[in-house]
């Protein structure tokens, strides 16, 4: 059974820094994307930061600049590095790992809690 299990998150002072990361297990996975999104309080999931299996980067505008998203290929993890938080960076982030070609599969870590304030 394929689970995403996220560590790091937690309460966080504006311009703080926080270090999420997510292991992947169970699953021979190869040729995917790993990532982070997020969803704010009432609102939809949205995307904060993607890595491809070769290395190629997407990062939400919103974060850019600020945040850092980085895998270990071999170990299955993503980890994304998040500096000068700022209150509207809250929310509950969720890791994505996700293949688009076949065989097609797409996960969920269960979500973690940033919150940002003073």
């Amino acid at each position: 059974q394929v689970q995403l299990v996220e560590s790091g998150g937690g309460l966080v002072q504006p311009g703080g820094s926080l270090r999420l990361s997510c292991a992947a297990s169970g699953g021979a996975f190869s040729g995917h994307t790993m990532g982070w999104y997020r969803q704010k309080p009432g609102q939809q999931r949205e995307l904060v930061a993607t890595v491809t299996s070769g290395g190629n980067t997407n990062i939400a505008d919103s974060v850019e600049g600020r945040f850092t998203i980085s895998r270990h290929n071999a170990k299955n993890t993503v980890d994304l590095q998040m500096n000068n938080l700022l209150p509207e960076d809250t929310g509950v982030y969720y890791c994505n790992l996700r293949r688009i070609f076949l065989p097609k599969y797409n996960y969920w870590g269960q979500g973690i809690q940033v919150t940002v304030s003073s």
